[in-house]
């Protein structure tokens, strides 16, 4: 039972802490080696933890715009740290930053060559093991459109955090179709090319906007919880997540506007990449797909229609978790939820 001395002492540590010290939060990221590098492509290979490392490499896949620290957000909840004192092999592709120069790089690079390379780095570098991918939002888009591309790829499973494959069921996008219909989209689109992508100032703006409801809030939220560490810790973290969002290169930004969000192309599993169509049913590999229960950027219709495009995966999981975008990946629920869910999946597909 907590006393009121208990209540006062911890807010007065919290406090004394973000007062002097910057923060309450952990934020040192895990340790990790290059083990590979390419344009936009940076292969990481975290040092083991805890535990003897077993079984085969695991691969971390992040979004575009968003920065990979995603699967590290900061100690005590980092999904990262949870799957390396598992013992797992665990590696990671970052992106770096995206610049004005890149603005002609489309998705087919990514799927043509980042996304390949990284899951070939990843298996060399592990003695030539299968790898399993694991990944949030446009990167679990990207990851699964890839393995249906590629068949010789090594890829062994596929974990989709919050990847919306059904546009049509994300509220925040319906209102803004009709005026994209009616302008044909030459306001957007003279706009993005101008610039040479979506500016990360922008993609920020879009990320904060998603959970406008908590933005307003947060004063009251940190009042009611000077006392609870975790909480603070958690708010930090994810602050200094917005504050690192990346670019999107045009090509890339206008394809997602166009055939993701104005054609609905995913919602048919079929994708035109660079003169060839990929088709999700040439998955062949086991699938978890994870959604948020309180996600408006990907919600559990949007995300759970994926299951009814993976006609070949010898296995096709659907789980709906506690969260929002990010927290469903990285919130201090999905330790207990989300992680635990993908415990289960790489120890059935991944034994030790």
């Amino acid at each position: 039972m907590t006393t009121a001395l208990d209540w006062a002492t911890a807010v007065t540590t919290n406090v004394t802490g973000k007062v002097l010290r910057g923060g309450v939060a952990d934020l040192r990221p895990m340790p990790r080696v290059l083990v590979d590098k390419g344009r936009m492509r940076s292969v990481y290979r975290f040092t083991p933890g805890r535990a003897p490392v077993s079984g085969d490499p695991v691969l971390l896949v992040p979004p575009l715009a968003a920065p990979a620290l995603c699967f590290d957000l900061r100690r005590g909840c980092s999904l990262a740290e949870h799957l390396v004192d598992g013992g797992r092999s665990l590696y990671l592709v970052d992106y770096g930053t995206v610049s004005f120069a890149d603005r002609r790089l489309g998705l087919e690079h990514w799927i043509d060559d980042v996304l390949p390379h990284a899951v070939r780095a990843a298996s060399a570098d592990a003695g030539g093991r299968p790898v399993h991918v694991v990944a949030w939002c446009l990167g679990g888009i990207m990851s699964l459109l890839t393995a249906a591309d590629r068949a010789d790829l090594p890829i062994a499973s596929v974990v989709s955090v919050a990847a919306p494959f059904d546009m049509t069921a994300i509220p925040l996008i319906a209102p803004f179709k009709p005026l994209t219909d009616l302008t044909d989209s030459w306001i957007l689109t003279p706009a993005y090319r101008l610039l040479g992508g979506a500016p990360r100032a922008l993609v920020k703006r879009a990320f904060q906007l998603s959970a406008i409801d908590k933005m307003i809030t947060k004063p009251y939220a940190i009042l009611a919880h000077l006392h609870d560490a975790d909480f603070l810790a958690q708010l930090e973290a994810v602050d200094r997540f917005a504050d690192n969002m990346i670019a999107y290169p045009g090509r890339t930004f206008g394809q997602i506007y166009h055939r993701f969000f104005r054609a609905n192309d995913l919602a048919e599993g079929e994708f035109d990449l660079d003169g060839r169509r990929i088709s999700l049913s040439n998955a062949t590999v086991p699938v978890l797909v994870v959604a948020g229960e309180s996600d408006s950027i990907a919600p559990r219709r949007a995300v759970g229609h994926l299951v009814d495009l993976l006609h070949n995966a010898p296995e096709v999981v659907f789980e709906v978790c506690p969260g929002g975008h990010l927290g469903v990946l990285a919130g201090r629920a999905a330790r207990t939820t989300t992680w635990r869910h993908i415990d289960a999946f790489l120890d059935r597909h991944n034994p030790r």
